[in-house]
């Protein structure tokens, strides 16, 4: 792929990387390769896959929490040399604690990624946690001024990860939502008018409690409004990187099939959930810069 790609929108596949750390949760991973894999650009062209995954880790073969292994594809080395080459980065939840205590990966995958959509806001990259996942983004202050969930179990810890960073690197704190199957920040549609659209939180519903009713996305493709402005995605925090963070393992899923609702189109997505004999609960979108 080349790294001049400007967006992950295309009649290719959508290059995704997903972080094995020791101990990672099997269904983080599972759930959202099950989706990533079955989306098709065409479903008449079995050959027309909208997303190739790729595996990094530590060690050619990772074991996970539950004790099954899973070979890598690439070493975390390579990983962070390929870096541009990928669209979306995948955080798997799992382990958190000892991760967290070392600092080892998946912490610098997600500073680079993140560093590298600041550094080239023309591209549209996205960076998509499962589960516990979301603490290591709130531990490297990726979370900083934007909206997110986690694991409920977790809250306590998520809240008080997410205002150390807040502290240590003088940023606003994040909005932390307790019932949503996930949370989109950076949006890049234009789904409505404001006063009429039930399916956006606002930065004025901070606090509130969400609808449980809400959009999963207009896709690109959907979409006759959306205007191309690397100048306002610059603007954006994170110099435009779309962030999602799912809540429990299982929200994984929902997770991925918001992001192929907004990387390939909404029929896609219903679809893979069709196949999957999966009931699609759409999470909390949160109102951004139609870019």
């Amino acid at each position: 792929m080349s790294a001049s790609k400007t967006s992950a929108v295309a009649d290719e596949p959508i290059e995704v990387l997903f972080a094995l750390h020791p101990k990672f949760d099997l269904l983080d991973f599972a759930g959202p390769a099950e989706v990533f894999t079955t989306a098709l650009h065409d479903w008449k062209d079995e050959s027309s896959k909208a997303f190739d995954i790729t595996l990094a880790g530590a060690e050619d073969k990772v074991l996970s929490e539950q004790g099954v292994i899973i070979g890598s594809q690439i070493s975390f080395k390579e990983a962070h040399k390929r870096l541009e080459d990928f669209d979306v980065l995948v955080i798997l939840g799992g382990n958190s604690a000892e991760i967290l205590k070392t600092e080892e990966q998946p912490a610098g995958l997600i500073c680079d990624f993140s560093e590298l959509q600041k550094k080239d806001p023309g591209r549209e990259r996205t960076i998509l946690s499962v589960c516990t996942g979301a603490l290591f983004l709130a531990k490297e202050g990726i979370l900083s001024g934007l909206s997110a969930t986690t694991h409920p179990d977790y809250f306590t810890t998520f809240e008080n990860l997410c205002s150390d960073a807040a502290t240590r690197n003088l940023q606003e704190r994040t909005d932390v939502v307790e019932d949503a199957r996930y949370v989109v920040n950076n949006l890049r549609f234009d789904l409505g008018e404001e006063d009429d659209n039930p399916y956006i939180r606002r930065k004025s519903d901070a606090g509130r409690r969400p609808s449980n009713a809400r959009k999963g996305s207009m896709s690109w493709k959907g979409s006759n409004t959306r205007r191309e402005s690397i100048t306002r995605r610059a603007a954006m925090r994170l110099g435009g990187l779309r962030v999602i963070t799912a809540g429990g393992n299982s929200a994984g899923v929902d997770a991925a099939l918001y992001l192929v609702s907004a990387l390939v189109d909404d029929e896609c997505a219903t679809e893979v959930a069709r196949i999957m004999q999966w009931t699609w609960n759409k999470g909390v979108v949160v109102d951004g810069l139609d870019v």
